[in-house]
């Protein structure tokens, strides 16, 4: 998984992949048929992993504090020294021409569920008069998973905790027009 995270689907060889298990090449395509076997299972497993802390913030009790807690949850795993920087999933985004269209596909459908999950949560709040009945939910699930990538790619490319901090702080501020 590191490796992946690292080096991204396309930069990792399977020279990296193999040096990294500390295997041959034959052993890892007879445990996981090829690289993108791999690379599947490295997703599940990174998925599995650091998705506690998103799905245990849509748990706060109003949808502002839900969606604050997601982006700074990611700010805190994005720049956690113990793992490589940003999110494993959207920096693939730019990688899709190098992976079959379904793996490709199910990088977006994975991407997708940040938005469709920070919709819901918004429609919670909407539906528990939170917020305005009129709230595009959608529209403002969109802003903050575009703020989630964003959170990302800046660690990726060496953005710190403080940084991304102010810019989730910047981003909240945008809540009340957002959503009456």
């Amino acid at each position: 998984m590191r490796v992946f995270w690292e080096k991204g689907y396309a930069g990792a060889s399977m020279s990296d992949l193999t040096a990294a298990m500390g295997i041959a090449s034959p052993s890892l395509y007879a445990a996981f048929g090829s690289k993108e076997g791999l690379y599947r299972e490295a997703i599940d497993h990174y998925v599995s992993s650091f998705s506690g802390g998103f799905w245990g913030v849509m748990e706060a009790p109003t949808a502002r504090e839900s969606v604050e807690g997601v982006l700074r949850n990611a700010a805190r795993v994005f720049t956690d020294g113990d793992f490589p920087s940003g999110c494993m999933v959207i920096q693939t985004a730019a990688e899709s021409g190098e992976m079959s269209p379904e793996l490709a596909a199910s990088l977006c459908e994975i991407r997708a569920s940040t938005t469709e999950t920070l919709a819901a949560r918004i429609r919670k709040g909407m539906a528990e008069g939170e917020l305005s009945p009129t709230t595009d939910a959608r529209a403002v699930a969109q802003f903050y998973a575009a703020v989630h990538k964003g959170l990302s790619l800046s660690a990726k490319g060496g953005a710190g905790r403080e940084e991304l901090d102010s810019v989730v702080s910047s981003a909240m501020k945008a809540w009340g027009p957002l959503t009456s």
